[in-house]
């Protein structure tokens, strides 16, 4: 499969989500296998990876710098600002300019490079206007601080409004089979201004592999323990749908995962789905989803079999959906 486009860039159809080397899921790998697997990331051919400030309270961007910083010309580096997290863990959304400017300063001393290829926003500051908070990322462009100016987890109208402001080169929410919500208008609006839109989850946070089986197993600090979906009674009606998913995966020639992500890619040639792992065969497993053609009837059959209709529970809670901009089903 062709390789994709991001502004200037073009990239792997599949590329390298670095979140979970360093945060979200319980079991962080050392810094040395943390390593290991950044590198054998380039050697399969991935040249997009994707990081922010939150991951790891900068432990994740550390992790690049130190690993790639003699090979920073072999990928686009992508980062994230707008989010910070305090010694107790609390969370705080800040779009303000000088909370950016900061941010940005940090991440490259982290990254240990001179510019950021893709700069996202990681959420909407309800307190800021988006054009202010898109302004100072226009102003780190002019200063030749970043290239791109990315948005995370925002609505089409957002997107809009930020995009006259400063060109849109990307915009990265959750997607797949399970969520759908960028089906709503996202999708469509990133085509229209010719933004690149970012798939992060693609494979359900494991979902879709069919390899979780029992979530209440995973360690304490695993974020999935507070989403609606790996609830024990949900899980079990959603795990339900994998025994056909599995068959249609069979009937495709490739691994489970490899199915969700090939969905994502025979969706639309603007789509870029960046799976996570700790594991290098398993990003080499991904990396092959690239190769898959899906025929239109196992499309439309993936389709009808996962969707928002199918699937029990909601993304987050209320709480955690509050502080997202995105648009929701009704």
């Amino acid at each position: 499969m062709k390789n994709r486009r991001i502004g200037e860039f073009q990239v792997s159809p599949v590329s390298l989500g670095c979140m979970n080397l360093s945060f979200g899921y319980g079991n962080v790998p050392t810094a040395e296998e943390g390593s290991e697997l950044l590198l054998k990331s380039l050697e399969v051919g991935y040249t997009m990876l994707d990081t922010a400030a939150l991951y790891g309270g900068g432990a994740n961007e550390a992790l690049i710098g130190n690993t790639l910083k003699h090979r920073r010309n072999d990928y686009m580096l992508a980062s994230k600002c707008g989010i910070t997290k305090d010694a107790k863990g609390v969370r705080t959304i800040n779009g303000d300019p000088l909370e950016i400017r900061k941010s940005c300063e940090e991440s490259l001393s982290l990254l240990q490079t001179d510019v950021i290829d893709l700069f996202y926003l990681h959420r909407r500051d309800f307190n800021i206007p988006i054009e202010e908070s898109v302004g100072a990322l226009s102003d780190l462009v002019t200063d030749g601080k970043i290239r791109l100016v990315g948005l995370s987890e925002m609505s089409a109208e957002t997107v809009r409004k930020a995009h006259a402001v400063h060109p849109i080169a990307a915009v990265q929410s959750e997607y797949s089979l399970w969520t759908r919500n960028p089906e709503i208008a996202v999708l469509e609006t990133c085509k229209e201004i010719g933004a690149a839109f970012i798939a992060f989850s693609p494979l359900a946070r494991a979902f879709l592999t069919g390899k979780l089986q029992h979530p209440q197993d995973l360690p304490k600090d695993d974020l999935r323990h507070g989403m609606p979906r790996f609830e024990p009674e949900n899980y079990a009606q959603n795990l339900e749908l994998l025994e056909e998913f599995a068959n249609l995966a069979e009937e495709s020639g490739c691994t489970m995962a490899q199915l969700a992500l090939a969905w994502l890619l025979n969706k639309d040639d603007h789509i870029i789905p960046i799976p996570g792992t700790t594991n290098v065969d398993h990003l080499v497993e991904n990396f092959g989803a690239g190769e898959v053609e899906l025929s239109a009837e196992v499309m439309k059959c993936l389709e009808q079999l996962i969707n928002n209709d199918t699937v029990h529970g909601p993304r987050y809670d209320a709480a955690a959906q509050s502080k997202i901009d995105t648009e929701e089903f009704a």
